[in-house]
């Protein structure tokens, strides 16, 4: 990883700060699970498209 792998959007840091930030996400990478999650087929969306509702709902029913 370099210098230029990391881009400070606001504001100025100090070479220390990108330091320290760089360590936690290299950490946090080597700490995660290598083996994929164990879905059975595609997971579920936790939001509805709105294309695939039907056009029109009674004024008494929600979602």
């Amino acid at each position: 990883m370099s210098t230029s792998d990391i881009r400070v959007e606001k504001g100025h840091a100090e070479p220390e700060e990108v330091a320290a930030i760089t360590a936690i996400l290299l950490a946090r990478a080597a700490a995660a699970p290598t083996a994929a999650p164990a879905h059975r087929g595609r997971p579920k969306a936790g939001w509805r498209r709105l294309e695939r509702e039907g056009g029109f709902r009674a004024p008494h029913s929600w979602h």
